[in-house]
């Protein structure tokens, strides 16, 4: 199989099902195509009509969107187990798992996947907080009802295809400092230390790649890839 993504340190939509092959110990070969490539949208476009990123390539299949991808996955790999075993927590995790695609617009436009760079805690507004407030109601939820009671860290038990889908998101609370509550917090601290979210942040990090598309309109705090500068100072008004 091969998986084709876009730059490690931006790219919400390819970490999930990267981070879900690399957690199951899924075999895959992937090809990085930068956004700021000149020739981004003929290549990608060469290889899947979509013409986003990202898609899998398995033999004569063709598989595009991270959900579409990840159920791929659940469907060949069953012994993986990418979804619960038990039908209401497989009914809870595939719901928000689907959610992801149509909520967080406040929080996605404010604080674009960066993982190249820090930014201080601040008020960003009111649909952030409204996003945050959702996400981590979901998090109480399935941790509540199911992942405390297994012994795992994870939503539901073990790391499977809805924590793959929300790793962005928890990505994002980490580079914008936003607070949360104790259960998301404990949550978000697991998904970060997975050997998988490591891998991906380590090789984003050595990634030469800037693209300006996903800029935030204020300081950062720390500009975490070597070589590279950026405006980074207190926070002023």
């Amino acid at each position: 199989m091969h998986l084709y993504i876009a730059n490690k340190v931006y790219s919400s939509w390819s970490m999930r099902p990267w981070i879900a092959m690399r957690m199951l110990d899924i075999a895959f070969d992937e090809t990085v195509i930068p956004f700021n490539d000149p020739a981004f949208k003929s290549k990608v476009a060469a290889l899947s009509p979509a013409g986003q990123v990202p898609f899998l390539i398995d033999g004569d299949i063709l598989v595009w969107d991270s959900l579409s991808i990840l159920e791929y996955l659940a469907d060949k790999f069953p012994e993986k187990q990418l979804w619960p075993k038990d039908k209401v927590a497989r009914a809870h995790a595939r719901s928000i798992s689907a959610e992801m695609h149509t909520r967080y617009r406040d929080l996605r436009q404010a604080c674009p996947m960066n993982l190249g760079r820090r930014y201080a805690t601040r008020d960003r507004g009111a649909g952030v907080a409204r996003d945050v407030a959702r996400f981590s109601a979901l998090v109480r939820e399935a941790r509540g009802r199911w992942g405390e009671a297994s012994g795992e860290r994870f939503l539901y038990g073990a790391f499977g295809a809805a924590d793959a889908m929300y790793a962005p998101l928890v990505s994002r609370l980490d580079t914008y400092g936003i607070t949360v509550d104790e259960i998301t917090r404990a949550y978000a601290e697991a998904v970060l230390s997975t050997s998988a979210f490591i891998a991906w942040r380590d090789a984003a990090l050595d990634e030469p790649w800037l693209y300006y598309g996903d800029e935030v309109d204020e300081r950062a705090t720390a500009e975490l890839r070597p070589g590279i500068t950026c405006w980074v100072g207190p926070e002023t008004n």
